[in-house]
């Protein structure tokens, strides 16, 4: 009975030394928490201006069509496509020849008009003392004074005439009325122009006109000499600047969106009508606001959020985010400046889980 005894103790003791020590490794490792290795990098506040974007096109800041006011062979072209002028200059000369002789034949006729008034005029003079005298009937001095009346008139017909054959000569002229380019040539040397035919189209391209669109939760913060900005793709590495001049009063009406005209220098000429450009309004002074790489956010249906580290535990946090800069985006809630954001590795992680943060 002993022996039976201290046989089934060794067993137990047996049984203990093999299979205890595996049960106890078994519940330590259940216990050891695996940590997901991420990387981090502070919230910070930066001052940056509040501003809004927009899809632009740049037009001329004045564009006109100079056409012909009399008819004439075209004798002269002095400009192109593409080349500057200024105003009062040249820019072609219609034959001259029959407007020259217009003119004279209108002095010729004024001359011989002044010198009938003035005869006229002495006749008047020496009917009037007869008839003072009573040496002529009135019917006589009636008749003289018809006639000065008349020769007045006439001379004065005949200054009107040379007036405006003088006026024909001078338009023989074609004339710039603006500094500009001359965006079209519409007629050639030797041509014949009628009254009213079309010969040029000049535009004026300094300033230029920055035409645009806002959406309509942006139209509060758009008012008139506030700075804007944008680049082409021609010159990168520059950035033009110009300032609102005109903030249309209606929607319109298919699009719902503002329009917002901006005037731009442009002294150097590099910008062109018809360029589309990205613009940026400055809507204020720059105020500081909570930045965050791009790629901390994570988006979830309605929520939007990223994870922070608290000491080795990620924290999930609910944010409200703001406009771009960039490849950083504003936080406007949820989040204070320094704190540890999760910029890599956030997609393995749950709130509560541990991190080893990578240096």
């Amino acid at each position: 009975m002993g022996k039976r005894l201290l046989v089934v103790g060794v067993c137990v003791v047996l049984i203990c030394v093999f299979f205890l020590p595996g049960c106890g490794k078994k519940e330590a490792t259940e216990k050891v928490e695996k940590a997901i290795n991420v990387r981090i990098q502070p919230a910070q506040k930066m001052a940056f201006r509040p501003f809004v974007d927009a899809i632009g096109t740049l037009n001329p800041d004045e564009e006109v069509t100079i056409s012909s006011e009399i008819g004439g062979i075209l004798r002269s072209i002095r400009v192109d496509e593409g080349t500057e002028v200024s105003r009062g200059m040249t820019l072609a000369m219609i034959s001259d020849t029959d407007y020259r002789l217009e003119v004279k034949r209108a002095e010729a006729a004024l001359r011989q008009a002044e010198a009938t008034l003035a005869n006229t005029r002495l006749e008047y003079q020496r009917k009037e003392a007869l008839y003072r005298d009573e040496l002529v009937t009135k019917q006589q001095f009636d008749d003289v004074s018809t006639r000065l009346a008349l020769t007045a008139a006439e001379m004065e017909k005949a200054r009107a005439i040379l007036s405006l054959a003088g006026e024909k000569l001078s338009k023989t002229g074609i004339y710039s009325p603006l500094n500009g380019v001359i965006k079209e040539k519409k007629i050639s040397a030797g041509d014949y122009v009628k009254d009213g035919t079309p010969l040029f189209e000049i535009i004026r391209i300094d300033p230029l006109k920055l035409n645009f669109t806002v959406n309509e939760r942006d139209m509060g913060n758009i008012k008139v000499g506030q700075d804007v900005s944008f680049k082409i793709d021609a010159i990168p590495d520059r950035v033009f600047t110009g300032r609102v001049s005109i903030v249309y009063p209606n929607l319109e009406e298919k699009t719902r969106t503002l329009r917002v005209e901006a005037m731009v220098p442009n002294r150097h000429r590099l910008l062109k009508p018809g360029l589309f450009v990205k613009v940026t309004v400055y809507t204020g002074d720059p105020k500081d606001i909570v930045l965050v790489p791009l790629t901390s956010i994570r988006y979830e249906e309605a929520k939007t959020s990223l994870f922070v580290v608290e000491g080795d535990r990620a924290r999930e946090k609910e944010v409200k985010i703001g406009r771009k800069y960039e490849e950083l985006l504003e936080i406007v809630e949820g989040l204070k400046e320094k704190e540890m954001v999760v910029v890599v590795g956030q997609n393995n992680l749950a709130e509560g889980v541990k991190v080893n943060v990578a240096r």
